[in-house]
């Protein structure tokens, strides 16, 4: 399926690229040449205005314009065919969750070597990093139905109890009991203070900072904590304590800086590659979703990008307010336009 999300200006900027993730995506003609090429095409690059792309190859010949010889864009993209092979390797890692490397490898008539290199080329994740996460999403949604904890273990694909809990801090960042009782015997502190962007609202565990929100009023906030924590013992910092919360916002609220705090990060191994690359964006600048989709190799989860920046919880510190929409518009904002608008004049201004 075509991605649709493209503008000129970002097929553009993968010719220039050479962007092998954009074979497949669309093609662009050359007028003074009458010739077309892939995306990745290793030829001398034409002027912009000579240049326009169609949708595909068919389209371009019947614009009238000849497939290049050296990247043979009428031919079935390589790097299609991997990505095809790429994506039925992930449902077979979803769907067995005893599968083997050697098995996996076989089914795709490769080395083992081979597409251990190609899987984690495309996915950034290892072909057992992403077995264990499907089977944590699995763990995850039969304890949200109210599963048994031991029948959720091993519904899941875990051999047995011993090999989950010694995996329980990755799969769900708290214990199954824990989870499943929306975080039951977990202990969370907060503080709020004030900053330029409204209320803030920070939140630790015993692991490090769990949630950094924005609002207009305490009661919000505190009631969107006990949203994402319906069953922990959330306990509103008093004193030095709070303090201390209180001049980490105020630093963070200057300059955008991270807390001097350690971060608990929870999240799909999806979300979290997601929320990494929002943190490899440059302060003062931003990226489209398209962009964040190609940075984590998946450049058809253009959708799957916004709802992990929807789920973000950690506010700034996780920039999910720098990716902006492929024509440039802001887009949408878990804690509203105008705040995201606030954050990015400020960054650019900055930068200025």
């Amino acid at each position: 399926m075509k991605n649709l999300t493209l503008t000129d200006a970002d097929r553009w900027q993968a010719v220039l690229a050479r962007d092998p993730a954009a074979d497949g995506q669309f093609v662009f003609a050359v007028r003074t040449t009458g010739i077309f090429c892939r995306p990745s095409c290793r030829a001398r690059h034409a002027r912009r205005e000579n240049v326009c792309f169609y949708a595909d190859a068919r389209e371009a010949q019947r614009a009238g314009y000849r497939p290049c010889k050296r990247c043979l864009p009428d031919r079935e993209s390589p790097q299609a065919h991997r990505m095809a092979q790429i994506e039925k390797a992930c449902r077979l890692l979803e769907e067995q969750p005893d599968l083997t490397l050697a098995a996996l490898a076989s089914e795709m008539a490769t080395s083992p070597y081979h597409f251990h290199r190609l899987f984690k080329g495309a996915t950034g994740m290892t072909p057992k990093a992403w077995q264990q996460a499907a089977r944590a999403k699995r763990l995850r949604q039969a304890l949200e139905q109210g599963a048994a904890v031991t029948d959720s273990v091993l519904a899941a694909g875990f051999p047995d109890s011993s090999s989950y809990y010694r995996k329980a801090n990755d799969a769900l960042g708290m214990t199954a009991t824990q989870y499943r009782n929306g975080g039951e015997a977990l202990r969370i502190d907060y503080a709020t203070g004030d900053g330029s962007l409204g209320r803030y609202l920070v939140a630790q565990s015993e692991r490090g900072v769990c949630a950094i929100l924005l609002g207009d009023d305490d009661r919000a906030l505190t009631q969107e904590l006990q949203r994402l924590f319906p069953r922990a013992e959330l306990r509103a910092l008093q004193g030095e304590a709070a303090g201390q919360i209180r001049e980490a916002i105020a630093r963070l609220d200057r300059t955008g800086a991270p807390l001097a705090l350690p971060l608990d990060i929870r999240g799909t191994a999806f979300q979290q590659q997601v929320w990494q690359a929002l943190r490899n964006i440059p302060r003062g600048e931003t990226a489209s979703y398209q962009q964040v989709a190609q940075a984590v190799g998946r450049p058809r989860a253009v959708r799957a990008v916004a709802a992990a920046c929807a789920a973000n919880r950690l506010a700034i510190i996780i920039p999910c307010h720098r990716v902006v929409r492929s024509d440039g518009a802001p887009g949408g904002y878990r804690w509203g336009a105008a705040r995201k608008a606030l954050l990015l004049r400020r960054e650019l201004t900055e930068e200025e």
